[in-house]
């Protein structure tokens, strides 16, 4: 039978290297990351560390005030990461809305919602996907939340005036809405003097519901802002024909040959 290995009597030296430093003492630590945050302050790591020394030395105080500063700015890179999160749910179902899926598109939007509620793509599809869907009501929701989100933007408010305009159709719901319909068609020319679309839908609005000033106001700006537009022209002279302003067609029948008349082409050179 072998005989066991006898035990070692030597003591072993253990040797620190220069990547295994030892630990900092409290103190030393405590005061190496206060010098650090005060010159970088959003340094998250630090605030998270210097808080749990805090702690550990009894400075409650202290640590009150780090981990509250260590919260916010927790709270700021998840609000953060939820915008970023919402915005590739979003680009995923746009990406299912062009290739036709149109559930797996209303899904990804959805998502996109619940991960952050103000984005504004998911909300701009959904409005459109249920506006689509002849859903007004479920689109006038998120147009609404839409121009909230981009009061200034003037396809928005566009958009939202034809939910309105829809809804204000006794077969479609109960709802008295045209002249706020009117209106977002007037904060969208607000916005872009030149939108055609919007003078035109708002043009006929006008003159269904006798609006007769309002429809040779908004066609005489129409013009004013598009001048090569012959289309404008056009609606202008015929908002004129139907508001028995006979001179006033004449003079934009004028206006109109002249700008848009063939100019003749140079003669031969000799």
């Amino acid at each position: 039978m072998e005989t066991p290995a006898p035990m070692s009597t030597q003591t072993e030296t253990v040797t620190v290297t220069d990547s295994e430093e030892l630990p900092l003492p409290p103190d030393e630590e405590i005061a190496g990351l206060e010098q650090l945050l005060a010159s970088e302050p959003d340094d998250f790591q630090a605030r998270c560390r210097l808080g749990e020394l805090y702690f550990s030395k009894g400075r409650l105080d202290d640590a009150l005030v780090e981990v509250k500063k260590s919260i916010e700015m927790a709270e700021g890179l998840r609000a953060e990461m939820n915008r970023s999160l919402a915005m590739y749910y979003a680009n995923l179902g746009t990406i299912y809305a062009t290739k036709n899926m149109v559930d797996e598109a209303e899904a990804e939007f959805r998502h996109a919602l619940d991960v952050f509620p103000h984005d504004v793509l998911a909300l701009f599809n959904l409005g459109r996907l249920y506006a689509d869907k002849k859903k007004y009501m479920e689109a006038k929701g998120y147009y609404e939340r839409l121009v909230e989100m981009t009061p200034d933007d003037p396809i928005a408010w566009y958009n939202l005036a034809g939910v309105y305009v829809e809804l204000d159709n006794p077969q479609v719901s109960d709802f008295n809405t045209i002249d706020v319909g009117i209106q977002c068609y007037l904060r969208t020319l607000e916005l872009d003097p030149k939108h055609l679309e919007s003078s035109f839908k708002l043009m006929e609005l006008a003159l269904s519901h006798k609006k007769t000033d309002l429809a040779v106001r908004v066609m005489e700006s129409a013009v004013e802002h598009n001048p090569d537009e012959p289309l404008a022209y056009y609606n202008l002279i015929n908002v004129y024909d139907k508001c028995k302003m006979f001179d006033q067609a004449e003079e934009a029948r004028k206006r109109l040959k002249e700008r848009f008349a063939k100019k003749p082409k140079d003669g031969p050179k000799s």
